[in-house]
């Protein structure tokens, strides 16, 4: 079983800033994960208060790639007000690594700030976001499957996008794990895809006819999910996100 906390020093290592918090996204998280996956490491870090008021711009996101342990690792890290301004503008895969259930390190500030999200700070327009990258990736698969190169990783990718999507809107909850979400929307005849895909070189039929409309009608009803959300239609706290920054960066970033 995939064990993020293995990751604890390699984060470490690798941000040498104070950690709100540290998880594991792509493929891990998003429940069809393969041995040869790579670890997608995401975290939000705390500059230091004289590094943001200085006179010189600071480095806001830190990157590096490194193979640990035979591992091919892909770190991004954001400074925490570059973070929490990223999920102030709806971005869903930064609402989504706020929320990972595969937790590298957490904090009880990191706890507070998904709480004060969820206090009217998830709005309805996370939708434009979800939309989009779901028709790339349907399009990709697309194009490519006509051509007989279809990708089992961007087709699942285009309904996992959908879903995750779908399920926010309608229920004001992030979930980027397709694993779970597929039986609840009614596709849980994507699990067998998903245990192809885990097997790696497992060959599956991909009708390109039957995944292009069902990956169609989801586009619908993530727009329906649009229209219908009992989300709010801009954040609902700004202030209390603001202060939040302010008092994490004097209390985590102090020299």
């Amino acid at each position: 079983m995939f064990d993020p906390t293995a990751y604890v020093a390699t984060l470490a290592g690798f941000v040498p800033h104070p950690l709100l918090f540290g998880c594991v996204s792509g493929a891990h998280m998003y429940g069809f994960d393969s041995p040869d996956s790579d670890v997608d490491l995401r975290g939000c870090h705390i500059l230091p208060v004289a590094a943001v008021i200085g006179l010189d711009e600071p480095r806001l996101t830190l990157d590096r790639m490194a193979v640990v342990e035979g591992v091919e690792v892909d770190l991004v890290s954001h400074d925490l007000k570059k973070y929490v301004t990223l999920l102030i503008r709806q971005q869903g895969n930064y609402l989504e690594q706020l929320y990972s259930p595969l937790a590298v390190v957490d904090t009880p500030q990191a706890e507070e700030l998904r709480q004060l999200m969820r206090q009217g700070n998830i709005t309805r327009q996370a939708y434009h976001g979800y939309a989009a990258y779901a028709r790339t990736m349907h399009k990709e698969w697309r194009d490519a499957a006509i051509q007989g190169a279809g990708r089992l990783k961007s087709l699942l990718y285009a309904y996992r996008v959908s879903l995750t999507g779908i399920h926010l809107l309608r229920a004001g909850e992030v979930n980027a794990n397709l694993a779970e979400l597929a039986p609840r929307y009614g596709y849980a005849h994507l699990l067998e895809l998903i245990a192809a895909k885990s097997a790696e070189h497992r060959a599956v039929p991909l009708p390109v006819e039957t995944h292009d409309h069902a990956l169609t009608a989801l586009q619908e009803e993530l727009r329906l999910a649009f229209e219908y959300s009992p989300l709010p239609e801009a954040p609902q706290n700004r202030a209390a996100l603001n202060d939040f920054v302010v008092r994490v960066r004097l209390e985590l970033g102090a020299p």
